[in-house]
């Protein structure tokens, strides 16, 4: 597809691939295609996972820290990695803490570190604790601050067009249905949700390939 990964075009190419049926999303300012491409980009995360860098000042004792603001999961640290002190040595730092995902306020979640480390540990390894995790995609007002890969442009544009006729088929289960030509219902693979079924079948696909 045509365009580059800017939010503007990419809701511009969501909107052309999906014909008449994008006159059904009259939100004002294209808010209904952002959403599909904001879900479509979230659900990238599985097949095309983006591993982070990131870190947290301790504080000796304290247990509970921020997560980074795009956190989806945790992966795993890389605080002490590289140490060489044996159990008798003088700076052998000893059991270093699990880190645990917790909810530390509704809807926001935050890193557990059980135990908390401590005076010691801080001392020999450093307070800046660094680990990986997964983020979640995001797509930007420009290319630049758009997490997807250029090279997986058509499969974001298929999973938003597959949310696009989940949407639709949402919308019409208190629309009546009319039957094609008076005698028989449309093809299954013609109705949203059918749609949407295909659509999610062949983005599944694509992604695992």
């Amino acid at each position: 597809m045509a365009g580059t990964m800017s939010q503007a075009d990419l809701v511009a190419d969501l909107k052309a691939s999906l014909h008449d049926s994008a006159d059904v999303f009259g939100a004002s300012g294209d808010a209904d295609f952002k959403r599909h491409l904001d879900v479509a980009a979230l659900d990238m995360s599985g097949p095309r996972p983006r591993t982070m860098l990131g870190t947290l000042t301790l504080t000796p004792d304290e247990l509970q820290y921020a997560a980074p603001a795009d956190f989806i999961s945790y992966k795993c640290d890389a605080w002490g990695a590289n140490r060489r002190a044996k159990p008798w040595d003088d700076d052998w730092p000893g059991t270093l803490p699990r880190v645990r995902v917790v909810e530390t306020a509704p809807g926001v979640r935050g890193l557990a570190l059980d135990p908390a480390p401590t005076a010691k540990q801080i001392g020999i390894l450093g307070a800046t604790y660094r680990f990986y995790y997964y983020a979640r995609h995001v797509i930007g007002a420009s290319a630049s601050d758009t997490t997807i890969n250029v090279a997986d442009r058509g499969l974001l544009i298929l999973r938003a067009q597959a949310e696009a006729m989940r949407e639709m088929a949402v919308r019409n289960i208190k629309k009546p249905v009319q039957l094609r030509d008076g005698l028989a219902s449309a093809p299954k693979n013609g109705t949203p949700a059918g749609l949407y079924a295909a659509l999610l079948h062949e983005w599944r696909q694509h992604a695992a390939a």
